[in-house]
């Protein structure tokens, strides 16, 4: 399963800052209803992304009714973005 996500960052202070892309209400609804064919536990789904030239993996998790894309500093960086302009993520998830 693939999805290209295009939004505005969102941050989380917490107990150190961490960089979120939200994933649609609707692309949210479609992997819920696949999450058990996707899902390693707790909710999380192990995802590779491609941010401009970078590919990466990580985890999107659930989070009030939608996915996040978490945004490590190292992927960041090397895409130069910053957190005001919107940035677009390729997403692929691998049914199980």
């Amino acid at each position: 399963m693939e999805l290209d996500v295009t939004g505005r960052i969102v941050e989380w202070r917490g107990p150190a800052p961490y960089w979120f892309l939200p994933i649609s209400d609707d692309d949210s609804a479609m992997i819920d209803e696949l999450k058990p064919m996707l899902t390693y536990g707790w909710g999380c789904i192990p995802v590779t992304c491609r941010l401009g030239r970078t590919t990466f993996t990580t985890s999107i998790m659930p989070k009030d009714g939608i996915y996040l894309i978490p945004l490590k500093v190292a992927v960041r960086k090397a895409a130069g973005i910053t957190r005001e302009a919107p940035i677009t993520v390729h997403v692929e998830m691998t049914l199980r």
